[in-house]
C-alpha cells in the first residue's frame, strides 16, 4: 500500500472546470486505479500523468458530470 494526496474536483456541465468544488485528501492504497475503481462514482473516461509526474484519472457520466482525481505520492 502507498499514501497519496489526492485532488478531487467535482465539475457540474453548467460551470465547468472554473466553478468546480475542490477537496484534498489523505488516502492509502494499492493504486490510484484501484481507489478509483472502489470510490468513483461514475466509470474512467481517461488516465493520464501531468507534467509533475502525478496520476490523473477523470471519470465522468456521459453528460458533463465528471470528477477528476490527482494523486501525489
Amino acid at each position: 500500500m502507498k499514501e497519496y494526496e489526492v485532488l478531487v474536483e467535482s465539475i457540474n456541465p453548467c460551470g465547468g472546470d472554473s466553478h468546480s468544488k475542490k477537496e484534498f485528501l489523505e488516502i492509502t492504497a494499492e493504486s490510484p486505479e484501484a481507489y478509483v475503481k472502489e470510490n468513483a462514482q461514475w466509470p474512467v473516461i481517461d488516465t493520464t500523468v501531468n507534467s509533475d509526474g502525478d496520476t490523473v484519472i477523470t471519470t465522468g457520466d456521459g453528460n458533463g458530470y465528471m470528477t477528476r482525481y490527482t494523486f501525489s505520492e
